[in-house]
């Protein structure tokens, strides 16, 4: 065989092993009880929740507790599986944050009570889903 052959053979091999090593990282969603009770395992790796933040019956957002530095606030998730849970986390309020859609949370429980999250992803609405538009008549 050539070295040319060699060496595209040999960046094939690894590539086949970078795809292969990424596809084990790629994570899945999780409810909060089974977060909780893989926690409760020993299991210390981030989990992934995926979830809505809790709303009253006139859909507006409850729950949300920012602290006195501003630097950390507390939510109260509903995961998919319609468990509520009280969400740590040591940032400030993400922008758009109470309008999301959905909240996937990257975390994992340090107290049996309270999730911590590392990271937060949002869903916001899309600026083009259509809306109604009020014509008013003169």
């Amino acid at each position: 065989m050539k070295r040319g052959h060699i060496i595209g053979l040999g960046i094939i091999g690894v590539a086949i092993i970078i795809i292969i090593t990424s596809i084990g990282d790629a994570s899945t969603y999780e409810s909060f009880s089974t977060a909780k009770s893989m926690a409760k395992n020993g299991n210390t790796a981030a989990i992934h929740v995926v979830g809505e933040l809790k709303k009253d019956q006139s859909g507006q957002v409850v729950g949300i507790e920012v602290g006195e530095d501003k630097t950390s606030f507390t939510f109260v998730m509903v995961d998919n599986d319609g468990t509520e849970q009280e969400v740590y986390y040591n940032e400030p309020v993400p922008a758009d944050f109470i309008r999301s859609e959905q909240v996937v949370v990257i975390g994992t429980y340090k107290t049996d009570k309270m999730f911590v999250a590392d990271k937060i992803l949002m869903k916001c609405p899309s600026k083009y889903q259509e809306t109604d538009v009020k014509t008013t008549s003169s």
